[in-house]
């Protein structure tokens, strides 16, 4: 990512880790949803170590473009959804609304569904009746706590990742094994090796984080009482650099616990001939006999952290982009008072997702139309997004630099071809 211009240093290095990590760690940790948990062990229990190498090539394509979505956010004062809603026509920005309402909701559903099977695996219980309890546990953590509070609460819930790390040490690696997987690539052209390609790269590059995180920068202005960059300019390099410190460590956050949880189970599922797994509680089941009694509940636990920080961000991102199109008052630092439509866009999306659980779908299939629509979402959304980014009427004289601007159509060239390839396999 591209160095910025050294202004207002002091400012800057006043501030502590925890108020430099922000937005971009929770984007980061909120990618590795139960959804995302039950896609990589699906990953790692099918091929072993073989696509382990997805999480490195990854990394950089994310960070890169969740750089630019924060920058977005902090340079215009405005989420992606004003953007598109003031500089493009307005039916991209309704046929974007409904598509990620659509992959918002069914991940809601899966993800809620996840936490209650996962509790229900360490508390004998009715997983339904849990599975509702994290629901509206979820919309009045978003709607009663004040937003200083909530957004701590959502930085202390990301070390819920570190049970998959947990994981790893009390598993059997073969080390070199599972470095050659990681850094040395491999790949058949067939269906179930691009099914769990687009699978991957749709868990993890997702539109609803580009919303999130550039939301949540217009969040910490109106936090701080700072303006946006492009009437600030002074303020920018800080600024700036924040964001890509933020967004480097939220990222990488992501994509190594995500590699954890591959090459966990690629190291006990695989190795002992389980290569079906159809949720991420089947994946903490199945590592009990396998790896032990503590592998199986750091799993599980792991599942209900990352779900409670992953259901919140959402809702969440369905809220700001619903109220960017139409013109609502939107903000989690509004009372529920102030901004009733952004809240009942909250509930409605976390409801909704609740209600599939009492549906007679399939939830792994719901879950892979998710990861679908998100894989074919995100090229034409990030193509949007570089053209905001690049754009002067937009970002002053605050566009993306070369450097970055490679890295963000680097990233949608992949995702283009990535769903291509499902396209034509």
């Amino acid at each position: 990512m591209d160095a910025e211009p050294d202004a207002s240093a002091g400012l800057h290095e006043k501030r502590s880790v925890f108020d430099v990590l922000g937005p971009g760690l929770v984007t980061g940790a909120a990618d590795d949803d139960p959804s995302g948990i039950g896609t990589y062990s699906q990953v790692g229990a099918q091929f072993g170590y073989g696509l382990a190498w997805t999480m490195l090539f990854g990394f950089p394509l994310l960070a890169s473009i969740q750089a630019i979505c924060a920058r977005i956010g902090a340079t215009t004062g405005r989420g992606i959804a004003q953007n598109l809603r003031r500089h493009y026509p307005r039916p991209l920005l309704q046929g974007v609304l409904v598509l990620l309402l659509i992959a918002n909701v069914i991940n809601i559903g899966a993800d809620l569904g996840a936490m209650g099977a996962a509790l229900a695996l360490l508390i004998p219980g009715s997983v339904l009746l849990y599975t509702v309890i994290f629901g509206v546990v979820s919309v009045g953590l978003e709607v009663v706590i004040s937003y200083n509070r909530y957004a701590s609460i959502l930085k202390w819930t990301t070390l819920s990742l570190f049970a998959y790390v947990g994981v790893v040490f009390v598993s059997h690696v073969p080390l070199a094994e599972a470095l050659r997987g990681i850094v040395v690539p491999s790949f058949t052209f067939d269906k179930p090796h691009t099914m769990a390609l687009v699978a991957v790269f749709g868990t993890t590059i997702s539109p609803y984080l580009f919303f999130w995180q550039a939301g949540q920068e217009v969040e910490e202005q109106h936090r701080r009482h700072t303006k946006p960059l492009y009437v600030a300019p002074r303020e920018a390099g800080p600024e700036l650099r924040r964001i890509r410190t933020d967004t480097m460590v939220g990222m990488a956050f992501s994509h190594l616990t995500a590699l954890f949880i591959i090459v966990a189970t690629a190291a006990t599922l695989h190795a002992h001939g389980v290569t079906e797994i159809a949720s991420a509680a089947q994946a903490a089941q199945a590592l009990a006999p396998i790896a032990g009694k503590l592998a199986f509940a750091l799993f599980a636990l792991g599942i209900i952290g990352t779900g409670m920080l992953a259901v919140p961000v959402l809702a969440g991102s369905v809220a700001y982009a619903m109220s960017e199109t139409f013109g609502w008052v939107e903000g989690l630092n509004r009372k529920p008072m102030e901004a009733k439509a952004f809240y009942a866009a909250i509930a409605v999306a976390t409801l909704g997702g609740l209600g599939i659980n009492f549906l007679a779908i399939d939830p792994m299939r719901a879950l892979y139309w998710a990861a679908v629509v998100n894989g074919l979402l995100a090229p034409p959304l990030m193509v949007v997004t570089m053209l905001i980014a690049q754009n002067p009427r937009a970002m002053g004289h605050l566009t993306i630099s070369r450097k970055l601007a490679f890295g963000g159509w680097l990233s949608t060239a992949v995702m283009f071809g990535v769903a291509v390839l499902f396209l034509v396999v």
